[in-house]
């Protein structure tokens, strides 16, 4: 083997190494909010169903908290992109 075709497997590793590092960022961060996220809605129908005078309230505490949850997915897509586009 040359020296050429060295650097292009070593380069083709490399890459190998970045594409599996990004996706499994992403598989397991996904993972934990929509664990989450499902918690949360199932939560709040129960309360909910409990209290219906309160459906606005819960409503809006509910979709809060979901925003919260997904911020830990968006830190993984973050560092996925990161990890894919550095050299």
């Amino acid at each position: 083997m040359g020296i050429e075709q060295i650097t292009e497997v070593g380069q083709g590793l490399a890459m190998l190494g970045k594409f599996l590092g990004a996706g499994l960022c992403m598989g397991l961060g996904a993972i934990g909010p929509g664990m989450g996220e499902g918690n949360i809605g199932a939560h709040a129908m129960d309360a909910m169903a409990r209290q219906p005078e309160m459906v606005g309230t819960i409503t809006t505490r509910m979709l809060l908290a979901d925003a919260v949850a997904e911020t830990t997915g968006i830190y993984s897509l973050l560092i996925a992109f990161m990890i894919l586009l550095t050299a």
